[in-house]
């Protein structure tokens, strides 16, 4: 019987360095991950990548942070090839890279909606494709969305626009890696407290938010909290393996599909 726990795997994160992306490395190594290597985008972020490798190595698991901007084919190929050098083989590919625009759709640009298409649809696309090539046979792939997709809202026409089509790589990949074993799934968080959520919020949309979703009185925020997603995303490149080709929105009440 294949073993679907996380003890002696190697896991990669887009996205790693910081918030969930930092959150979820080094509770994967303290659950057992052998080695955790993480991207990280820009020079802006290489302090947050060095303190989640030195959390991740305090586990007693290895640990790589490897820079690159993720809006082309060649730079993924390359994040893959590197990370797989590092640990010998890939088991777990996490995508959390992300980006956001709330803007009404008759003042986006050009630039900004190709910018957009760039980081949550295209590099989307290219993680999943290096992916299927680079895991291990019982892997599992799991990549960020929002709950947006299930949202009948404005402003918000280019960020859930572009994450939209993971929903069908999602699936698309489910049914061509299913012989290898590779489950993969996407999880679309509510609005969460990062720092990647408020600078498009004004004061009165994130006091909505905070009171948006069914359990918002229950949550220490209001908002969807890092740690209430982590769990799930472990669960999903672990035990939860079953599941695969979906979307799941995880958000405590805000949006259904």
């Amino acid at each position: 019987m294949t073993d679907h726990s996380l003890q002696g795997k190697t896991v990669l994160i887009a996205g790693g360095a910081k918030n969930l992306g930092g959150l979820l490395a080094t509770d994967l190594a303290r659950h057992g991950a052998k080695a955790v290597a993480i991207h990280y985008n820009s020079a802006a972020t290489k302090a947050d990548a060095d303190k989640t490798v030195a959390e991740i190595k305090a586990t007693g698991a290895k640990a790589f942070a490897f820079q690159a901007d993720l809006t082309t084919a060649a730079a993924m190929e390359q994040l893959f090839a590197d990370a797989k050098a590092a640990m010998g083989s890939i088991d777990i590919a996490v995508n959390t890279v992300g980006k956001v625009l709330k803007k009404p759709m008759t003042e986006i640009s050009e630039a900004e909606f190709d910018q957009m298409s760039a980081v949550n649809s295209k590099s989307a696309f290219f993680f999943i494709k290096e992916a299927g090539k680079a895991l291990s046979d019982n892997g599992k792939i799991c990549t960020l969305v929002t709950s947006l997709l299930g949202a009948y809202t404005p402003f918000y026409s280019s960020y859930a626009g572009t994450k939209a089509p993971v929903e069908h790589y999602t699936r698309a990949a489910s049914k061509e890696l299913g012989d290898r074993g590779i489950s993969v799934t996407a999880i679309g968080p509510g609005p969460m407290d990062t720092p990647f959520f408020y600078p498009a919020e004004g004061a009165d949309a994130v006091a909505y938010h905070k009171t948006a979703a069914a359990l918002s009185p229950s949550s220490k925020t209001g908002l969807t909290d890092i740690e209430d997603i982590v769990p799930w995303i472990r669960f999903l490149v672990s035990d939860g393996w079953w599941m695969t080709g979906q979307t799941i929105l995880v958000n405590g009440g805000y949006t259904t599909k």
